[in-house]
């Protein structure tokens, strides 16, 4: 099993979207074996996917777990592995997602087979992401995603729930199709589709401008980045709560993830040549979209554009080229997928009960909501980066690493943290949650249920993990950074030598 554990990750969603297919909708219980069949399917393949962890070997440099099947030689093959980043952003998925089926066992009313059939399928996408080792198959999974997304929020979405859709698969894929073209040239040139063989292959100086440009179209609109990031707040908005939280929570890493995995060590001479123009863009991101984030008046919206600003942070560390930074991006990008979940959650909590995201109709929630209010503070202050939350590693080891590459890169990405203060702790959790109790109709809310406390549990107890404790997930990191470093140093040296 072992040996094929990646095809049984991959298999094993879409084994229970398969039965669900094929069981009946006319019975009474059909909704809920449903929602039953979509939890059971996600938890074990969570507890699968726990293998890689106990399994990996964080002192072997390289890609383990590794299964090929070649289907056109040279161009195509089934190639499957991973490395400790791509393990962590596996389990990222995995956790998240039965943390989703129960989010929406209630909130979902109409179609619920349907929806949960969407969640499975792009449950083995996102692993497929992570885990693929060749460029088209990589290709396949990246842009498969597109369509169960498409359909949870055109489908199961808000009033503008078409208009959201259609953007957010316009956007994507206009990318990604300039993505594809420089993928074709890549293979044509090298000889190969392989992953592993490209990371080794030294592409033409001259080239790499152009090829960088082409990843960086689809990878950019993916996280999102300055000033192609408008997609994200409209699909916030009208997705489920469920969408939300896997769309900021494993959707934008994969921008993250394939600028770790193509961009830095294929094309090192452009991205050191181009890492002023990541900075600056990721600068203005951090403070535009926090300035944004400070008068906005949906929660969703509001987590939304905190969320462009926390990539920011994201792809600051990443184009720092050194150990801290390239460590505390990724990191933050599993600490923002675990937080932001949490947040759009707090915000799926009391849009249950009163049908409204608008911050001016709440206030006063602590006096009858006292659970809630504890379980929203600490997402709060894990996303403002507090010391003791998983917030707090991501942000500072790339502040140590922006500081290396340059004084006003570490200031600029600072503001972010000053900025994300005001508007999580002033316009979103003190209008919300304190204040006076007026309103008649918040008078009947009730604090958070069973199933609302086993979904925020585990989540609070992962971001207190990872923020008191990070070592163990630095150290599934520290290899493939190093790994990713040395890859970039020698490509770009042999390509000066070159010229």
């Amino acid at each position: 099993m072992i040996e094929h554990l990646l095809t049984l990750l991959l298999v094993l969603p879409v084994a229970g979207s398969v039965f669900l297919v094929t069981t009946p909708t006319n019975h009474p219980a059909s909704d809920e074996n449903a929602r039953r069949t979509a939890l059971v399917t996600t938890l074990f393949t969570f507890a699968l996917s726990l293998l890689l962890w106990f399994g990996y070997d964080k002192a072997e440099a390289g890609f383990q777990f590794v299964e090929r099947v070649d289907v056109i030689p040279g161009f195509f093959s089934y190639h499957l592995g991973v490395d400790g980043i791509s393990i962590l952003l596996i389990l990222l998925s995995t956790f998240l997602m039965p943390i989703c089926i129960l989010a929406s066992w209630t909130a979902i009313k109409t179609r619920v087979r349907e929806y949960m059939i969407a969640f499975l399928i792009m449950e083995t996408l996102m692993i497929g992401v992570f885990s693929a080792l060749d460029m088209f198959l990589f290709y396949v999974f990246f842009e498969g995603g597109l369509v169960p997304m498409f359909l949870i929020i055109g489908v199961w979405g808000g009033a503008r729930r078409i208009y959201a859709s259609f953007k957010f698969f316009l956007y994507t894929l206009t990318g990604s199709l300039l993505m594809l073209l420089a993928m074709i040239y890549m293979v044509v040139t090298a000889g190969t589709s392989d992953i592993p063989t490209l990371l080794t292959y030294d592409f033409d100086p001259s080239v790499q401008t152009w090829l960088w440009l082409a990843f960086f179209a689809s990878f950019a609109v993916k996280m999102p980045m300055w000033p192609v990031h408008t997609w994200l707040p409209d699909a916030h908005v009208e997705a489920p709560t469920a969408g939300s939280v896997i769309l900021a929570g494993v959707l934008l890493k994969m921008g993250g993830y394939g600028f770790i995995r193509f961009s830095l060590p294929m094309f090192p001479d452009a991205s050191h040549d181009l890492a002023i123009l990541v900075f600056i863009m990721s600068i203005v991101a951090v403070v535009y979209t926090s300035l944004v984030a400070l008068v906005q008046e949906d929660m969703k919206k509001l987590i939304a554009y905190s969320s462009v600003a926390h990539m920011g942070f994201v792809t600051v560390g990443l184009f720092t080229f050194n150990q801290q930074g390239l460590e505390g991006s990724i990191f933050q990008m599993l600490s923002h997928g675990v937080v932001s979940g949490a947040l759009f959650l707090c915000v799926g909590v009391v849009y249950d009960r009163l049908h409204t995201r608008m911050i001016e109709r709440y206030g006063g929630l602590v006096n009858i909501m006292p659970h809630y209010a504890l379980v929203f503070m600490i997402f709060t202050m894990a996303s403002v980066g507090l010391p003791g939350t998983s917030g707090f590693v991501g942000e500072f080891l790339v502040l140590v690493g922006a500081y290396q590459s340059g004084s006003w890169v570490a200031f600029g990405a600072a503001l972010g943290v000053i900025l994300g203060a005001g508007y999580m702790l002033w316009r979103l959790y003190k209008n919300v949650v304190f204040g006076q109790l007026e309103k008649d109709d918040l008078k009947a809310m009730l604090d958070l249920s069973m199933r609302e406390w086993i979904v925020f549990a585990p989540l609070i107890a992962l971001v207190m993990w990872m923020g008191i404790y990070p070592k163990p997930f630095l150290e599934f990191i520290e290899q493939p950074v190093e790994t990713l470093i040395t890859q970039t140093e020698r490509n770009q040296t042999s390509n000066e030598v070159a010229r």
